[in-house]
């Protein structure tokens, strides 16, 4: 009878204690050549274990032949080596031909003397981008800044006050939040405070009982209930109303709320995620916002940079637009001439600005590859103006009459488009046909 107890204890091996990592996970010697890696990294980066060991990590994470810091990214690894401390940082990786952002955690390993012998790399990475990803797109610090503290803010409970100009992106920062926290399977509840009257906001907020006033045939749930186990962004909170603020001071400190005409608290458990494009401690100073909720709300402020601030990303962004667009993949990627063009401008609207830029470039190009002159400012209204009615006529003076079914005058087409300023989405809204006609028109000159 075999007794267990009488066996040494088997010792599990390097490899068996970080293939229990549920991330990707890489040993690096001080050459940046890999020692050990978990089944995790040999997944994600697609490689086997006989063609692993020995091979450079800038080879297999980002398919490059020498180390990113000589492309002028940061490296994390090289800062370790300097510093002898962990890090935590943001970066760009390569996974076969396609970029991706990962957090990476990275962590010496001495030896017994106390010097460096590897170092140790965690590879978490984020979700891919889509349309509601748009704040990851970009390579440049700021961006790569602001995603790693979104990325660290995510997981908890805290609530966060989101900073910036109006279109920087605050909307997808707070979604970014949402999608990366424990609430990402709840609901995710926007309200505007600056496109709602003062008398609309507390019903939407807090909701009403029947009767609570006239026109309140039944009781209304509010967005703080409709948010519940969520995540309610509030944008633009310097527009709430300061009675309204004081309510939703004790919504923070107490998690509880009373409908209009109700008698009763609600507890409710929401994050809350507010945002404003002005200056809190001017609206304080004014006494248009209370200190004791901005205090309430700055546990934990990030700033959405401008676009000035990361105009590397400006070629990134607008290709992105265009893979938006009907038809704009095939103006990707674009010239260099372009580029230049894009480049030049500082972009007081952000990126709301470029995104309607490269919209009206494609319809201005209509059909054919995008060039300088189709990438018109809003300084340039008179030269915009120019080429819509150059556009216009030329849609006109085809041969081509418009078909039948659309019941579209020419005149009717240059109205539209010049009204619009060539938006085709707003000509087609406002000629009562579909987006998909006015392209098929533009198209056809």
């Amino acid at each position: 009878m075999n007794d267990l107890t009488d066996k040494p204890p088997i010792k599990p091996s390097c490899e068996a204690i970080i293939d229990l990592f549920p991330d990707p996970f890489v040993i690096i010697d001080r050459n940046f050549q890999i020692v050990s890696c978990n089944q995790f990294y040999k997944e994600h980066y697609q490689v086997g274990s006989e063609e692993i060991i020995g091979r450079h990590c800038y080879e297999v994470s980002h398919r490059i032949n020498h180390p990113c810091s000589q492309n002028g990214e940061h490296c994390p690894l090289e800062e370790i080596l300097s510093t002898g401390k962990p890090t935590n940082v943001m970066h760009i990786h390569s996974n076969h031909g396609h970029e991706e952002h990962v957090q990476i955690s990275a962590a010496p390993i001495h030896d017994h003397d106390g010097n460096i012998l590897y170092m140790g790399e965690t590879i978490h990475p984020l979700t891919n981008q889509n349309n509601e990803d748009l704040i990851l797109v970009g390579r440049s610090k700021a961006i790569l800044r602001l995603i790693s503290i979104l990325y660290r803010v995510a997981p908890t409970q805290s609530t966060v006050f989101l900073l910036g100009d109006s279109g920087v992106g605050k909307d997808c920062a707070a979604r970014y939040i949402h999608q990366h926290s424990d609430r990402s399977n709840g609901p995710f509840i926007v309200v505007d405070c600056g496109a709602l009257g003062e008398s609309l906001i507390e019903s939407e907020l807090f909701g009403y009982e029947k009767g609570a006033f006239t026109g309140a045939h039944k009781t209304k749930l509010g967005l703080f209930e409709a948010a519940n186990y969520g995540t309610l962004f509030i944008d633009e909170i310097g527009e709430l109303p300061l009675h309204l603020q004081t309510k939703l001071l004790r919504v923070l400190e107490t998690g509880s709320i009373r409908r209009i005409g109700g008698t009763r608290y609600i507890n409710v458990d929401v994050r809350i995620i507010a945002a404003t494009n002005r200056d809190p401690q001017e609206m304080i100073k004014d006494k248009s916002f209370r200190q004791d909720l901005y205090y309430r709300l700055t546990a934990f402020p990030v700033t959405v940079p401008p676009l000035y601030e990361r105009k590397e990303d400006i070629p990134d962004l607008a290709e992105f637009f265009l893979k938006q667009i009907e038809d704009g993949d095939s103006q990707i990627p674009l010239s260099p001439e372009v580029i230049e063009k894009l480049l030049s401008h500082s972009y007081p609207g952000n990126v709301r600005e470029l995104r309607n830029l490269v919209e009206r470039a494609v319809i201005l190009a209509s059909g054919k590859a995008i060039l300088p002159e189709h990438i018109l400012f809003e300084h340039d209204k008179a030269r915009f103006q120019q080429t819509a009615n150059k556009l216009a006529q030329s849609v006109l003076s085809t041969e081509q009459t418009i078909p039948r079914s659309s019941q579209l005058t020419r005149q009717q087409v240059i109205d539209a488009l010049n009204q619009c300023g060539g938006h085709r989405a707003k000509a087609a809204q406002l000629l009562n046909v579909s987006e998909r006609t006015i392209y098929r028109h533009i198209k056809n000159e």
